[in-house]
């Protein structure tokens, strides 16, 4: 291993999975954090197989079960008049060795977090990046002009990530003409272990439990045509989804109306990264490649990246090993984020005669092949990064 020591740019999932990941087989590892605590607050992730297939290599499969973590059993996607089933697709079909959790976003955080303090990654927070220098003995830039240099240097800041316009120049972002709000509520409401994608004209609401089925996490996403800012956690008025969402029956409705807190934020189309790597910086997660929200994927993209970056660094020659990370990681990564801006259109049909064909057909195959319907996503979830490192 001729890289010896890293810094990690960010301590959200990507940059901690990461700082964990290369410190665990003995890298020494610095992670800057720009935030004066590492924290996330409000809502819920889902992590497919596949992110799960990392998390259980890196051992942090037990401490998310204890944290209430709740097994996915279907994803069915029903009307939104009274809640109406349209079709089912069955996660526990063909998936014992590949759990679908439910999670709160801060318990996952706080695993990876712990995970990173067990491989003695020296965090450090309050510390802002400026700028990201690649060359034999990397350096970053610190936004007080101190200079910090690695070996190798990870950014994982996310989209507005400045490393990444150094290397493929300012990125081009394009609003999609979509919003989407963000609520956790109580679970007063019998929701099954099942996310719940609730379909309706223009706008499509998912919902799916969190921590031992006490809490439900919501997002509701609405056509539009005015522009609204890229962000997490700018707050709404519960008032302006409820009207958005005026119509949606049965729990759907329900749970919406039980809605007391909630951000908005608009979502916006950013290209996957020409250039994800140059001479010892390397971007992971949305740095690399911001996705929109229709396949739950973001979350499993960074924990893959973050795998297979450390893979490579440990195990290929040192002028190889980024370049073999791009290499690994860039299609794959272009094709989820290319299925993910499809599903929502499929998601958003308006009433007549498209609709009624197209939920009939859903309708048939769930019943007659179900199989097949979660059959389709097997490149997806059952593409396990970690499969080489095992015995």
């Amino acid at each position: 291993m001729a890289i010896s020591n890293a810094m990690v740019i960010g301590g959200g999932i990507g940059g901690l999975a990461t700082a964990a990941c290369l410190s665990r087989r003995g890298m020494a590892v610095t992670l800057l954090e720009q935030a004066p605590a590492i924290a996330e607050v409000g809502a819920g992730l889902q992590i497919s197989p596949n992110g799960m297939a990392v998390l259980r290599a890196m051992g942090l499969e037990p401490q998310l079960k204890a944290r209430s973590a709740v097994r996915g059993e279907a994803v069915v996607l029903q009307d939104y008049k009274a809640g109406k089933q349209v079709a089912r697709l069955d996660l526990m079909r063909g998936q014992a060795d590949h759990p679908y959790m439910f999670m709160h976003r801060a318990d996952l955080i706080d695993v990876l977090l712990g995970a990173a303090k067990r491989g003695n990654v020296s965090i450090e927070l309050g510390v802002q990046s400026a700028a990201c220098q690649p060359g034999a003995l990397p350096q970053v830039k610190l936004a007080d002009d101190t200079i910090r240099r690695a070996k190798l240097v990870v950014d994982a800041s996310g989209i507005h990530s400045k490393t990444r316009a150094q290397m493929n120049g300012a990125a081009k972002p394009r609003f999609s003409g979509q919003v989407a709000w963000r609520a956790v509520v109580p679970n007063a409401f019998n929701h099954p272990n099942e996310a719940h994608v609730t379909m309706g004209p223009g706008r499509h609401l998912v919902s799916y439990p969190l921590r031992g089925g006490k809490l439900v996490n919501l997002v509701a996403v609405e056509e539009r045509s005015d522009w609204a800012p890229e962000g997490w956690s700018i707050a709404d008025d519960p008032a302006n989804l409820r009207r958005a969402f005026d119509g949606f029956g049965g729990r759907a409705g329900d749970m919406i109306a039980a809605v007391e807190r909630c951000t908005l934020w608009g979502l916006h189309l950013h290209p996957v990264a020409e250039t994800w790597q140059q001479d010892g910086v390397a971007l992971v997660g949305d740095a690399a490649h911001p996705t929109l929200p229709f396949l739950a994927q973001g979350a499993n993209m960074a924990l893959e990246d973050a795998w297979v970056l450390a893979d490579c660094v440990l195990n290929a020659p040192e002028d190889q090993a980024l370049q073999r990370y791009q290499n690994l990681r860039k299609a794959r990564a272009q094709r989820v984020i290319m299925a993910a801006a499809g599903n929502a259109a499929r998601y958003h049909l308006q009433p007549g005669i498209k609709r009624s064909v197209a939920h009939t057909g859903l309708r048939v195959a769930s019943k007659l092949v179900p199989g097949a319907m979660i059959g389709a996503f097997n490149w997806l979830y059952h593409h396990d990064v970690t499969a080489k490192s095992k015995p």
